[in-house]
């Protein structure tokens, strides 16, 4: 699916098992730029671990952790995924490309896909405190105050469809 955003246009699709390393990087620079700035060695380490998990990556394979990517002209420079049924996770934008749409187009991609073909009525995220601003503005809501799992600050929003 393409998504014009201004002048430039940009692929959104799910991932294929070599984009997965690719996406993965891009993840991991755009966390270190952001999130990885306010959170404790512990928090940086353990999100490390979790995208570098061989089983993540096993459950990709086997679609249990669907991986959406936005591409310009064929490099990745978003990605989004779906676990656990509803909760959306590692929504992230490389740096250049923060307030062209390509978050919110990723967003709104994954949110159809839960409302029409999974039959979800909302989408959960354990949003990164850089990240609340930009959720509320999408619709989403807070659950609870912000708090910190095994080092890593979020706080819990969802959205209805």
């Amino acid at each position: 699916m393409d998504y014009g955003t201004g002048w430039i246009s940009y692929e959104f699709r799910w991932a294929m098992e070599s984009e997965w390393l690719p996406a993965m990087r891009m993840i991991w620079n755009t966390f270190l730029r952001y999130e990885g700035r306010e959170y404790s060695k512990e928090g940086i380490h353990n999100f490390y671990d979790f995208i570098t998990n061989d089983q993540l990556y096993f459950l990709f394979l086997q679609g249990k952790y669907q991986l959406m990517v936005a591409l310009d002209k064929g490099r990745i420079i978003g990605a989004g995924s779906i676990r656990n049924g509803n909760q959306l996770s590692l929504l992230f934008v490389e740096e250049a490309y923060h307030h062209k749409g390509v978050g919110s187009a990723l967003l709104r991609r994954l949110c159809e896909y839960l409302k029409t073909e999974a039959g979800e009525k909302s989408m959960f995220v354990q949003a990164a405190p850089s990240a609340v601003g930009f959720y509320r503005k999408q619709g989403f809501k807070a659950l609870q105050s912000e708090m910190e799992i095994s080092g890593i600050r979020v706080m819990p929003m969802e959205k209805w469809f």
